[in-house]
């Protein structure tokens, strides 16, 4: 009996075993089988959903989401206010994330997107800030093309969502910002050139119907947010006391280029308060100026738990309840996160909101979703169906990533035979430093996983014999190891030294508090281009800028590049530049300041114009005048291009109507709308500049073309602003016209005290390069 007994307890064991095992391996089979997408409306599954209006493909969106809504009750309505919304299966509705990134590529920070074995990674490009110092519009356009790509790729077998709350259009005003990498940078006009550019790619459709998309972007963090954590103050409970003038002319440019020029199909509203009231709860900022004034064709959206933080952090409100009913009301569709969702009906209750005002912001949100194609049935039967994994981490993709890369770094420094390096003379690569095999640290933050790595060593090693050093354990670098990095250094023919930050230094939740390179960093390099024999050069892997004078200054230090945080290719295109087989074209996208500047200037104080009562010194090249160890737009390439003036008028003539007061009085400024804005006299209201550059060194190369220009001094206007720019691509000895259109009203205008747009009458100066040409606005 025991025996038996035994032999019988083995059988259920292994018949135990045995259904383990199927399970696991049909668990793993599901896994690695096709997934589906999510969507509403299929009419082929279940027919009934054939009759009910909000399917019907002939009706238009407004008639659509009008039918929906009327079919939900009030419960079912307060679902689609949150993020995850848990769908309603009696209209065939499912659950839907609205929460994906796409920074960069296609991230897996939120909730609604995942890698898998189908889709193990995408395309990651370089983090944005170094993207933008390429000053290459038509780049920053193919990039979202690109992630809108995989994006709906990964949709398709149910991997990513719909709407990616992607891009962060912020003006990186202060160097210490750990968000700073995620931006275009310190201007406004190439940041609402890029956030244009950026929107575009990710949702015009290739029909290019306006009214449909082929993913949702999101333009963030709307507005004036640009602290996050720094010494006392948090973003969370942090005021933003913002000037009318500051208000117009440098943060809500970029976000109404998004939602005018872009078509932006949401708007992200940011933690922050902007003069004492959150951004989330302001009618005036979202109602009013996003809905009102930009007329947004889609959703707001709060930045995560935003509404919850308002209540708990800020203490604005004295319930739940009213912090939900005040977001709604002042123009709030969606909240990221569970908060709203949990306590709205308790604002209904209370009567603090209506189900009218509920009825309105998910009408939006529904619209979005129907742009999207989300209400049309199978994905499958629709435009971009046929994509899948097979479209994700293309050859051609991986190549943008790369050029993307080598089109942003920037050289700022190159003594006299120093870089390129020559492949056949170097034989010995000395590569130092703790970023020089670094493979996360090159995506930056909000990155998904990359389609592969190369680090800046094994680019280095693909052209030449190349032995590693770290010389610090880490950025942080509290006990480097010089002896064995000078040793090396003194062996090699020449030496690339890859020092700067990671995500430990700069992100989101994380701001600087100097601006030297971290821990024993500098004395590293100082030491190891002391002991060098051969060129060195200084590789500085960073979102936001350090002040590195000391190498600036050094002899031996011979070039020093910044190369932001590259993508996955980073180590590819360092050693593209390195070796001459990509001439550099980058431009700096923000100052680089003296660690002075920072000493003297708190981060919560948001003025952009300089105060000399106060010793303030103002932001950003626009304002500030003070010392720097680079300065925007500052990029140096292998060859030399020269500027011809060819085209621009001397006199502009504004025509005034006969009661216009200025036309009895002495006026410094016209307001920049009315009639004189239609009916100037050189080519009514605008004027072309032409400009011809030409390739006089002896290679190839790309060059960007930067049109500035200096106001008079009036209503506290900037010291030089940029008006445009061009990236060309000319052989050696080649020329080219570049033609820039100037509209007076626009681009010539500059903001008040009160923040209304002002034609500064007098003498304006253009700048291009070294050209200096003279224009004066008169009546």
């Amino acid at each position: 009996m025991a025996s038996s007994s035994l032999t019988g307890r083995n059988r259920a064991l292994f018949s135990v075993s045995t259904l383990l095992l199927c399970f696991l391996l049909c668990i793993s089979e599901q896994s690695n089988a096709q997934s589906f997408p999510v969507f509403a409306c299929d009419v082929t599954g279940n027919p009934s959903l054939a009759g009910f209006r909000f399917c019907n493909t002939g009706l238009n969106i407004k008639a659509r989401v009008t039918d929906l809504v009327g079919r939900l009750t009030l419960e079912e309505k307060i679902v689609f206010l949150g993020s995850k919304a848990i769908g309603v299966s009696r209209l065939g509705i499912p659950a839907y994330n609205w929460w994906s990134e796409a920074l960069h590529g296609v991230s897996d920070l939120g909730s609604g997107t995942s890698f898998s074995g189908q889709v193990p990674g995408a395309t990651s490009f370089p983090q944005v800030i170094l993207t933008a110092a390429s000053y290459n519009v038509s780049l920053f356009q193919a990039i979202g093309k690109v992630v809108s790509t995989e994006a709906r790729a990964m949709y398709n077998v149910g991997s990513a969502g719909l709407t990616f709350w992607s891009p962060n259009v912020n003006i990186f005003r202060d160097p210490r910002w750990g968000r700073g990498q995620e931006t275009p940078g310190e201007d406004p006009e190439l940041s609402s050139k890029y956030a244009v550019a950026y929107v575009r790619g990710l949702q015009e459709t290739d029909g290019g119907d306006p009214n449909r998309l082929k993913v949702a972007a999101c333009c963030k963090h709307y507005t004036a947010y640009d602290v996050d954590n720094w010494k006392d103050v948090h973003r969370f409970t942090f005021n933003a006391v913002v000037n009318q003038q500051d208000m117009a002319d440098t943060f809500q440019p970029p976000f109404k280029s998004c939602v005018v020029d872009g078509n932006v199909a949401s708007v992200m509203c940011s933690y922050n308060q902007v003069n004492g009231k959150p951004t989330c709860a302001d009618p005036d900022l979202l109602s009013g100026v996003i809905r009102g004034q930009w007329k947004l064709n889609g959703y707001i959206v709060s930045d995560c738990d935003s509404v919850d933080v308002l209540y708990t952090n800020q203490h604005y409100v004295k319930t739940k309840g009213e912090a939900v009913a005040k977001s709604i009301l002042a123009g709030l569709d969606l909240n990221c996160d569970h908060f709203t969702g949990e306590h709205a009906m308790e604002a209904v209750r209370a009567g603090l909101v209506n189900e009218t005002a509920i009825d309105k912001a998910i009408s939006n949100n529904f619209a979005t979703l129907m742009r999207l194609g989300f209400f049309d049935g199978d994905p499958k039967k629709q435009p971009y169906g046929g994509l899948g994994p097979k479209d994700v981490c293309t050859a051609d993709n991986q190549e943008l990533a790369r050029d993307a890369a080598r089109q942003g770094i920037v050289m700022l420094k190159n003594s006299a035979g120093s870089l390129p390096l020559s492949p056949s003379a170097i034989k010995t690569l000395a590569v130092i430093g703790p970023n020089a095999n670094a493979t996360l640290t090159m995506l930056g933050n909000y990155h998904g996983k990359p389609c592969k790595y190369t680090t800046p060593l094994q680019g280095l090693a693909e052209t030449v014999s190349s032995t590693y050093q770290p010389g610090c354990s880490n950025v942080a670098c509290p006990e480097p190891d010089i002896g064995s990095a000078a040793a090396l250094a003194a062996s090699a023919d020449a030496v690339v030294l890859v020092m700067g930050a990671d995500q430990s230094i700069e992100q989101e939740d994380l701001d600087r508090l100097d601006l030297y390179l971290p821990g024993k960093q500098q004395e590293l390099v100082t030491q190891v281009a002391k002991a060098a024999k051969g060129p060195v050069v200084l590789v500085i892997m960073s979102g936001g800028g350090f002040d590195i004078t000391f190498a600036k200054n050094d002899e031996k230090i011979t070039s020093i590049m910044w190369v932001g945080y590259p993508g996955e290719a980073g180590g590819l295109a360092i050693a593209d530049v390195i070796f001459g087989r990509h001439n550099p074209s980058g431009n700096l996208p923000m100052t680089w300041y003296p660690q002075s500047y920072v000493e003297k200037v708190p981060m919560s104080n948001m003025n952009m114009r300089p105060d000399q009562s106060k010793g303030y010194p103002g932001r950003t090249y626009r304002f500030y005048a003070g010392e720097t160890v680079y300065a925007f737009g500052d990029g140096l390439t292998y060859t030399k291009f020269d500027h011809q003036l060819i085209k621009a008028p001397r006199i502009v003539s504004l025509s005034l109507d006969d009661n216009h007061p200025c036309r009895s009085s002495e006026c410094q400024s016209l307001d920049a709308i009315g009639p004189h804005c239609e009916n100037a006299v050189e080519g009514v209201s605008d004027f072309e500049v032409h400009l011809k550059v030409k390739n006089v060194g002896d290679r190839e190369g790309s060059h960007t073309v930067f049109l500035f220009f200096t106001p008079p001094q009036v209503h506290g206007s900037p010291i030089k602003h940029l008006l445009g720019f061009e990236k060309v691509h000319l052989g050696k000895s080649e020329e080219t016209v570049v033609r820039f259109n100037v509209d007076v009203c626009k681009d010539l205008s500059v903001v008040d005290e009160i923040g209304k747009r002002k034609i500064a009458l007098g003498h304006h100066l253009l700048h291009v390069g070294s050209l200096k040409h003279s224009l004066n606005i008169s009546v």
